[in-house]
């Protein structure tokens, strides 16, 4: 619990500390698309087939923030940085540096409590490799037809 709550407070104030570019409505878009699109996806992923989990396999209160104020902030920081004008090969370095301390940070997340908070079941580092550019593209796109 320790780990999820530093955080959440770590991500929200640097989301919130960092941002030049969004208004207060382009951020309430980016926090409920990100939390309606996380949980379809953990509906299945996590709740059905087990694939990872918060705290634990159960719904629970505990997984609640990470379903809620826990990735809206990433997602914020990552349109906000975000080279709209760059070149294609900015763009798509930039997916690759954020791909980085993602996959970095679902490693810290696993580390036992008080720390972690996240558990396997039959997904990997791996999955995520290859799902994250997914899941940030989705969201890029979403921005950029129904937010900008």
């Amino acid at each position: 619990m320790v780990g999820q709550i530093t955080a959440i407070i770590l991500f929200n104030y640097l989301a919130f500390k960092t941002n030049k570019n969004l208004n207060a409505s382009q951020i309430a878009h980016i926090w409920v698309f990100t939390i309606a699109f996380q949980m379809n996806f953990d509906i299945f992923v996590d709740v059905k087939y087990h694939g990872y989990w918060y705290f634990s396999k159960a719904v629970d209160w505990a997984g609640l923030p990470a379903h809620t104020v826990l990735i809206p902030p990433v997602n914020m920081m990552f349109i906000n940085w975000y080279p709209f004008d760059g070149s294609l090969w900015k763009q798509i370095r930039y997916f690759i540096y954020w791909e980085i301390p993602l996959l970095i940070y679902e490693l810290i997340t696993l580390f036992p409590q008080p720390w972690g908070y996240f558990n396997y079941g039959w997904w990997s580092i791996w999955h995520s490799l290859a799902i994250n550019p997914i899941l940030l593209l989705i969201l890029l796109v979403y921005y950029k037809k129904f937010i900008k």
